[in-house]
C-alpha cells in the first residue's frame, strides 16, 4: 500500500511517513504542496492520498476536485486539524474516502488505513462545531466567484472603500455583496463570515 501524504507540516508529515513505512507492505511519501502533490500523483502511484486542506495552493473544495480528478481510482482521504461536517459531507459527494483527524493516534492511523484500502469510507465520530450548529441558519445557495473574491480579500484585511477599488465597483455594491455573503453563510457580521468560510475551507 503506497501512501502520499500531503501535508505542509514537514515535521509531522515526515513522522507519519516513519511511522506508516515501519509496517510491513506499506511506503509513504511527503509532498508538501498542492502543487507538489499534483505532481506527485502524475508521475508515481498511490493507493492513498492524505490531503492536508491547509497547505500551500488549496482552495476548498475545487482544489480537492482537482485531486480526485488527477488520481482517478485512488482513494484521497481529507487529513486535518478540525473539519466543518458539511464541507466533510460535500467532499464525500466529491468521491472523498473519509476524514483523518490529525489527533489520531499513529498506532491506529495503520488500521484506519487498511480499512479505507479495503474499500470503505472512514469517518470518526466527532462533535459538531459552532458553524454546523447553526445549519439551519444556511442557504444551499453556494457562494459564486464574486462572492468568494470579496470575502478573500475582506478575510486579508482589505476595506470597503480597497475592495471597492480593486473590483472597480461601489463601495455600496461591495456592502451589497457581504450581505449576500452573510445571509448565505448564516454569519452574523463580515468577521463571522470569514470565520465560517474558513471553517468551511472556502477561503
Amino acid at each position: 500500500m503506497n501512501v502520499l501524504i500531503a501535508d505542509d507540516h514537514e515535521l509531522l508529515a515526515e513522522a507519519v511517513a516513519q511511522s506508516l513505512s515501519r509496517n510491513e507492505g506499506l511506503s509513504a511519501v511527503v509532498a508538501t504542496s498542492l502543487a507538489g502533490t499534483m505532481d506527485e500523483l502524475s508521475s508515481n502511484e498511490y493507493d492513498i492520498v492524505l490531503l492536508d486542506l491547509r497547505m500551500p495552493g488549496m482552495m476548498g473544495l475545487s482544489s480537492v476536485d482537482s485531486v480526485l480528478k488527477r488520481a482517478p481510482g485512488v482513494n484521497v482521504v481529507l487529513f486535518s486539524g478540525q473539519i466543518d461536517r458539511r464541507f466533510l459531507d460535500d467532499a464525500v459527494k466529491l468521491g472523498v474516502k473519509g476524514y483523518i483527524p490529525k489527533s489520531m493516534p499513529l498506532k491506529s492511523l495503520d488500521v484506519s488505513l487498511r480499512l479505507i484500502y479495503s474499500g470503505q469510507t472512514f469517518i470518526p465520530h466527532h462533535q459538531p462545531q459552532e458553524s454546523q450548529l447553526n445549519a439551519s441558519n444556511l442557504t444551499s445557495e453556494p457562494l459564486v466567484e464574486r462572492e468568494l473574491f470579496v470575502l478573500r480579500l475582506a478575510a486579508d484585511g482589505m476595506i470597503n472603500k480597497e475592495i471597492a477599488r480593486d473590483l472597480g465597483i461601489s463601495e455600496a455594491q461591495v456592502k451589497m455583496i457581504m450581505r449576500q455573503v452573510c445571509q448565505k453563510l448564516g454569519a452574523r457580521n463580515r468577521a463571522h463570515a470569514c470565520v465560517v468560510s474558513r471553517e468551511r475551507m472556502l477561503i
